[in-house]
């Protein structure tokens, strides 16, 4: 059974000797690009729908498709814990019953904020206290700032190169 490829956060601690081949990495962004394109997800895309993604991050993450995607692209490039954190805080807020707000916070906490956590997001640590402050007694927007941020530094570095790939491009192509 093939290992999982490194995190961003792995990659990030690896050694040039130790890194994955660049090939390697091509191979399976080029992997994860041609399953996505025949998935059946790519077959319920309305002919325009990925056109609309361009107009902004908002309308990509509204779409069911356009938000698997995206990850998808994300995912190949070794940076999706922006986007999972981004999703996980979506479902957060959802939770109704106290107990499952408390032991969720906790595990997206240790996940995702603390320092050196396994998909550790790109937080200053001001926001990082704060949420360590919130998570004691948490509400279903404890997260919010964090996301905020999170969901910044996608519109501003992720998503548009997510316009210019070629993943998109493609996809683009494959629906006209």
């Amino acid at each position: 059974m093939p290992s999982l490829p490194p995190t961003t956060n792995e990659l990030g601690n690896m050694t040039k000797e130790e890194r994955p081949p660049q090939s390697q990495r091509k191979d399976f962004k080029m992997r994860l690009q041609d399953k996505l394109m025949r998935s059946p997800m790519s077959e319920k895309l309305i002919p325009g729908e990925s056109l609309l993604w361009s107009q902004s991050l908002e309308t990509l993450l509204r779409s069911k498709t356009g938000k698997t995607t995206f990850q998808a692209f994300l995912k190949s490039e070794f940076s999706d814990e922006n986007i999972e954190f981004w999703m996980i805080c979506e479902d957060f807020k959802k939770i109704k019953r106290n107990s499952t707000l408390t032991s969720r916070a906790k595990k997206i906490f240790e996940r995702y904020i603390q320092a050196e956590a396994p998909r550790e997001i790109n937080i200053d640590h001001k926001t990082r206290d704060l949420i360590k402050q919130n998570v004691q007694t948490p509400t279903r927007y404890c997260f919010d700032e964090a996301q905020r941020i999170v969901f910044s530094l996608m519109e501003k570095d992720s998503y548009p190169r997510f316009l210019r790939s070629d993943f998109y491009r493609a996809l683009l192509e494959s629906v006209s």
